[in-house]
Protein backbone atom coordinates (compact mmCIF):
# COMPACT_ATOMS: atom_id res chain seq x y z
CA UNK A 1 0.00 0.00 0.00
CA UNK A 2 1.63 2.89 -0.70
CA UNK A 3 1.17 6.69 0.16
CA UNK A 4 0.58 9.39 -2.91
CA UNK A 5 2.40 12.53 -2.59
CA UNK A 6 1.54 15.02 -5.27
CA UNK A 7 4.33 17.19 -6.41
CA UNK A 8 4.06 20.53 -7.78
CA UNK A 9 6.01 21.81 -10.42
CA UNK A 10 5.47 24.62 -13.21
CA UNK A 11 5.33 23.07 -16.57
CA UNK A 12 8.46 24.10 -17.92
CA UNK A 13 10.57 20.77 -19.81
CA UNK A 14 12.99 21.82 -17.38
CA UNK A 15 10.91 21.85 -14.43
CA UNK A 16 9.19 18.51 -15.19
CA UNK A 17 12.70 16.75 -15.17
CA UNK A 18 13.34 18.50 -11.93
CA UNK A 19 10.21 17.75 -9.85
CA UNK A 20 11.09 13.51 -11.72
CA UNK A 21 14.82 14.21 -9.99
CA UNK A 22 13.25 14.73 -6.45
CA UNK A 23 9.80 12.17 -7.24
CA UNK A 24 12.94 9.57 -8.11
CA UNK A 25 14.69 10.41 -4.54
CA UNK A 26 11.65 9.86 -3.19
CA UNK A 27 11.19 6.81 -4.32
CA UNK A 28 13.95 5.65 -3.38
CA UNK A 29 14.53 6.72 0.12
CA UNK A 30 10.97 6.27 1.01
CA UNK A 31 9.47 3.60 1.19
CA UNK A 32 5.84 3.30 0.53
CA UNK A 33 5.88 6.76 -0.96
CA UNK A 34 4.78 7.04 -4.55
CA UNK A 35 4.84 10.73 -6.02
CA UNK A 36 2.39 11.96 -8.54
CA UNK A 37 3.61 15.22 -10.29
CA UNK A 38 0.99 17.90 -10.88
CA UNK A 39 1.89 20.96 -13.38
CA UNK A 40 0.97 24.41 -13.53
CA UNK A 41 2.00 27.40 -15.34
CA UNK A 42 2.84 30.40 -13.42
CA UNK A 43 2.75 34.03 -13.90
CA UNK A 44 6.43 34.15 -14.87
CA UNK A 45 5.78 31.39 -17.50
CA UNK A 46 2.59 33.57 -18.85
CA UNK A 47 4.64 37.08 -19.75
CA UNK A 48 7.35 36.77 -21.79
CA UNK A 49 7.29 39.99 -23.10
CA UNK A 50 8.49 42.08 -20.32
CA UNK A 51 11.22 41.73 -17.68
CA UNK A 52 11.09 40.51 -14.04
CA UNK A 53 11.57 43.63 -12.84
CA UNK A 54 8.27 44.98 -14.61
CA UNK A 55 6.17 42.92 -13.77
CA UNK A 56 7.02 41.88 -10.25
CA UNK A 57 10.22 39.66 -9.65
CA UNK A 58 10.74 36.08 -9.03
CA UNK A 59 7.69 35.23 -6.88
CA UNK A 60 5.68 34.95 -10.30
CA UNK A 61 7.01 31.64 -10.80
CA UNK A 62 5.90 30.63 -7.12
CA UNK A 63 2.97 32.34 -6.61
CA UNK A 64 0.06 29.71 -7.81
CA UNK A 65 2.49 26.84 -6.77
CA UNK A 66 2.19 28.73 -3.12
CA UNK A 67 -1.63 29.11 -3.35
CA UNK A 68 -1.96 25.44 -4.48
CA UNK A 69 0.30 23.79 -1.45
CA UNK A 70 -1.39 26.36 1.05
CA UNK A 71 -4.84 24.84 -0.30
CA UNK A 72 -3.99 21.45 0.29
CA UNK A 73 -3.89 21.07 -3.69
CA UNK A 74 -0.60 19.39 -3.76
CA UNK A 75 1.39 17.92 -0.65
CA UNK A 76 4.97 19.63 -2.21
CA UNK A 77 6.36 22.04 -4.37
CA UNK A 78 9.68 21.40 -6.46
CA UNK A 79 11.39 24.93 -7.31
CA UNK A 80 14.65 26.08 -8.50
CA UNK A 81 16.14 27.83 -5.91
CA UNK A 82 17.46 30.41 -7.74
CA UNK A 83 14.24 31.45 -8.65
CA UNK A 84 12.19 31.35 -5.37
CA UNK A 85 11.92 35.10 -3.61
CA UNK A 86 14.59 35.82 -0.71
CA UNK A 87 11.96 36.29 2.15
CA UNK A 88 10.88 32.83 2.61
CA UNK A 89 7.35 31.88 4.31
CA UNK A 90 7.05 30.40 8.08
CA UNK A 91 4.02 28.60 7.25
CA UNK A 92 5.72 27.40 3.27
CA UNK A 93 9.21 25.92 5.13
CA UNK A 94 11.97 24.59 2.80
CA UNK A 95 11.74 21.07 3.93
CA UNK A 96 15.04 19.73 1.85
CA UNK A 97 17.93 21.03 -0.45
CA UNK A 98 18.71 18.33 -3.58
CA UNK A 99 22.65 17.76 -3.89
CA UNK A 100 23.87 21.08 -6.12
CA UNK A 101 24.09 20.11 -10.20
CA UNK A 102 26.66 22.61 -11.65
CA UNK A 103 26.73 25.72 -10.69
CA UNK A 104 28.10 27.66 -13.63
CA UNK A 105 26.71 30.19 -16.21
CA UNK A 106 27.19 29.04 -19.59
CA UNK A 107 27.54 30.51 -23.33
CA UNK A 108 25.62 29.07 -26.11
CA UNK A 109 26.27 30.70 -29.64
CA UNK A 110 23.76 30.61 -32.45
CA UNK A 111 24.79 27.82 -34.23
CA UNK A 112 27.54 28.37 -37.40
CA UNK A 113 29.36 30.74 -35.32
CA UNK A 114 33.29 29.36 -34.15
CA UNK A 115 33.14 31.79 -31.42
CA UNK A 116 31.63 35.35 -30.91
CA UNK A 117 32.00 38.08 -33.06
CA UNK A 118 33.75 41.59 -33.24
CA UNK A 119 30.72 44.16 -31.30
CA UNK A 120 28.49 40.55 -30.32
CA UNK A 121 24.51 40.27 -29.89
CA UNK A 122 24.10 38.73 -26.37
CA UNK A 123 20.68 37.61 -25.45
CA UNK A 124 19.60 37.85 -21.82
CA UNK A 125 17.14 39.95 -19.44
CA UNK A 126 19.66 39.39 -16.36
CA UNK A 127 21.34 42.28 -14.96
CA UNK A 128 23.86 39.94 -13.17
CA UNK A 129 24.75 38.58 -16.28
CA UNK A 130 25.40 41.53 -18.47
CA UNK A 131 27.66 43.26 -15.36
CA UNK A 132 30.19 40.54 -15.57
CA UNK A 133 29.72 39.55 -19.44
CA UNK A 134 30.37 43.19 -19.96
CA UNK A 135 33.63 42.98 -18.14
CA UNK A 136 34.76 39.50 -19.66
CA UNK A 137 33.30 40.56 -23.15
CA UNK A 138 33.83 44.38 -24.02
CA UNK A 139 31.34 45.40 -26.75
CA UNK A 140 29.04 43.17 -26.13
CA UNK A 141 25.23 44.52 -26.60
CA UNK A 142 22.49 43.43 -24.79
CA UNK A 143 19.00 42.36 -25.69
CA UNK A 144 16.65 41.39 -23.78
CA UNK A 145 15.35 36.90 -23.81
CA UNK A 146 12.92 35.73 -21.68
CA UNK A 147 11.50 31.98 -21.86
CA UNK A 148 12.37 28.29 -21.17
CA UNK A 149 15.52 26.79 -22.38
CA UNK A 150 13.75 25.39 -25.19
CA UNK A 151 12.29 29.02 -25.89
CA UNK A 152 15.28 30.53 -25.64
CA UNK A 153 17.28 28.39 -27.77
CA UNK A 154 15.04 28.77 -30.53
CA UNK A 155 14.97 32.89 -30.20
CA UNK A 156 18.70 32.28 -30.68
CA UNK A 157 18.30 30.86 -34.04
CA UNK A 158 15.49 33.26 -34.86
CA UNK A 159 15.72 36.80 -33.52
CA UNK A 160 19.28 38.27 -34.54
CA UNK A 161 21.21 37.06 -31.70
CA UNK A 162 24.94 35.86 -31.70
CA UNK A 163 24.75 34.44 -28.36
CA UNK A 164 23.23 33.84 -24.99
CA UNK A 165 23.93 32.80 -20.88
CA UNK A 166 21.93 29.75 -19.34
CA UNK A 167 22.62 28.19 -16.40
CA UNK A 168 24.54 25.01 -16.68
CA UNK A 169 22.62 23.14 -14.24
CA UNK A 170 19.19 23.26 -16.37
CA UNK A 171 21.10 22.60 -19.51
CA UNK A 172 22.86 19.51 -18.17
CA UNK A 173 19.37 18.00 -16.53
CA UNK A 174 18.09 18.34 -19.76
CA UNK A 175 20.74 16.60 -21.33
CA UNK A 176 21.98 19.51 -23.73
CA UNK A 177 25.47 20.31 -22.34
CA UNK A 178 26.35 19.35 -26.13
CA UNK A 179 25.22 22.69 -26.79
CA UNK A 180 27.49 24.34 -24.46
CA UNK A 181 30.34 26.70 -26.14
CA UNK A 182 31.90 27.52 -23.09
CA UNK A 183 31.46 27.68 -19.16
CA UNK A 184 32.23 30.49 -16.95
CA UNK A 185 34.00 29.81 -13.96
CA UNK A 186 32.19 30.95 -10.73
CA UNK A 187 35.12 33.34 -10.39
CA UNK A 188 34.61 34.94 -13.98
CA UNK A 189 30.53 35.08 -13.41
CA UNK A 190 29.44 34.81 -9.95
CA UNK A 191 26.08 32.61 -9.77
CA UNK A 192 22.64 33.66 -8.81
CA UNK A 193 22.21 32.47 -4.87
CA UNK A 194 20.67 28.91 -4.64
CA UNK A 195 22.06 28.57 -8.97
CA UNK A 196 22.05 24.31 -9.23
CA UNK A 197 19.94 23.62 -5.76
CA UNK A 198 16.44 22.15 -6.08
CA UNK A 199 14.39 23.52 -2.97
CA UNK A 200 11.41 21.37 -1.95
CA UNK A 201 8.28 23.33 0.26
CA UNK A 202 5.60 22.00 2.22
CA UNK A 203 3.67 22.76 4.70
CA UNK A 204 4.14 23.45 8.57
CA UNK A 205 2.66 21.78 11.27
CA UNK A 206 2.73 18.63 9.12
CA UNK A 207 5.20 15.66 9.48
CA UNK A 208 7.91 14.99 6.72
CA UNK A 209 9.89 11.91 8.67
CA UNK A 210 11.50 10.69 5.83
CA UNK A 211 12.72 14.52 4.12
CA UNK A 212 15.09 14.82 6.94
CA UNK A 213 17.38 11.83 5.31
CA UNK A 214 16.96 13.66 1.97
CA UNK A 215 18.36 16.80 2.88
CA UNK A 216 21.86 17.62 1.55
CA UNK A 217 23.76 19.24 4.46
CA UNK A 218 25.92 20.73 2.13
CA UNK A 219 23.79 22.24 -0.35
CA UNK A 220 21.39 23.68 2.91
CA UNK A 221 24.79 25.31 4.33
CA UNK A 222 25.48 26.88 0.76
CA UNK A 223 21.99 28.10 0.38
CA UNK A 224 21.58 29.56 3.78
CA UNK A 225 24.75 31.50 3.10
CA UNK A 226 24.21 32.59 -0.32
CA UNK A 227 20.56 33.92 0.84
CA UNK A 228 21.49 35.62 3.66
CA UNK A 229 24.39 37.76 1.58
CA UNK A 230 21.69 38.67 -0.76
CA UNK A 231 18.93 39.54 1.85
CA UNK A 232 21.90 41.50 3.61
CA UNK A 233 22.46 43.76 0.86
CA UNK A 234 19.18 44.09 -0.21
CA UNK A 235 19.52 42.55 -3.27
CA UNK A 236 15.86 42.48 -4.61
CA UNK A 237 14.46 39.99 -7.21
CA UNK A 238 16.57 42.00 -10.10
CA UNK A 239 19.40 43.13 -8.41
CA UNK A 240 23.20 41.89 -9.85
CA UNK A 241 24.18 40.97 -6.23
CA UNK A 242 25.26 37.37 -6.79
CA UNK A 243 26.65 34.91 -4.24
CA UNK A 244 27.85 31.78 -4.45
CA UNK A 245 29.13 29.14 -1.71
CA UNK A 246 31.29 26.03 -1.82
CA UNK A 247 31.42 23.62 1.07
CA UNK A 248 34.92 21.17 1.50
CA UNK A 249 34.85 19.15 5.04
CA UNK A 250 33.79 21.49 7.12
CA UNK A 251 34.66 24.86 5.56
CA UNK A 252 32.62 26.88 3.70
CA UNK A 253 33.93 29.71 0.71
CA UNK A 254 31.50 32.43 -0.15
CA UNK A 255 32.12 34.51 -3.11
CA UNK A 256 29.79 37.70 -3.30
CA UNK A 257 29.44 40.26 -5.79
CA UNK A 258 27.51 43.61 -4.39
CA UNK A 259 26.34 46.36 -6.46
CA UNK A 260 25.96 49.81 -5.52
CA UNK A 261 22.53 50.76 -7.23
CA UNK A 262 23.45 54.75 -6.54
CA UNK A 263 27.18 54.57 -8.25
CA UNK A 264 26.59 51.92 -10.26
CA UNK A 265 29.83 49.97 -9.34
CA UNK A 266 30.42 46.51 -7.89
CA UNK A 267 33.13 44.77 -6.29
CA UNK A 268 33.83 40.95 -5.46
CA UNK A 269 35.08 39.32 -2.07
CA UNK A 270 35.19 36.16 -0.68
CA UNK A 271 35.16 34.67 3.48
CA UNK A 272 36.14 31.44 4.55
CA UNK A 273 34.00 30.27 7.71
CA UNK A 274 32.71 26.68 9.22
CA UNK A 275 30.01 25.33 8.12
CA UNK A 276 27.95 25.79 10.88
CA UNK A 277 27.96 29.57 10.59
CA UNK A 278 26.62 29.71 7.03
CA UNK A 279 23.89 32.57 7.88
CA UNK A 280 26.87 34.68 9.37
CA UNK A 281 28.92 34.31 6.87
CA UNK A 282 26.42 35.47 4.22
CA UNK A 283 26.41 38.57 6.78
CA UNK A 284 29.52 39.24 7.28
CA UNK A 285 30.97 39.53 3.49
CA UNK A 286 27.56 41.39 2.60
CA UNK A 287 28.87 43.40 5.52
CA UNK A 288 32.20 43.80 4.48
CA UNK A 289 31.33 44.58 0.58
CA UNK A 290 29.46 47.34 1.13
CA UNK A 291 31.84 49.13 3.19
CA UNK A 292 34.39 49.11 -0.11
CA UNK A 293 32.05 51.14 -2.17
Amino acid sequence: MYTVIRLGSRESALAVKQAEIIKGLLEKEAPGIKAEIVTMKTAGDRILDKSLEKIGGKGLFVKELDHALAEGRIDLAVHSLKDMPMEEREDLPVLLYSRREDPRDALLLKKGLGGLPESPVIGTSSRRRTLQMEALYPGCTFRGIRGNVQTRMRRLETEGYDGTILAAAGLKRLGLEREIFRYFSVEEMVPAAGQGILAVQGRQGETYEWMERLDCPQSRAAAQAERQFIRAVDGGCTSPCAAYARVNGNELKLDGLYFDEKTGQYVKGSVCTDMAHAVHAGEKLAQELMRRI
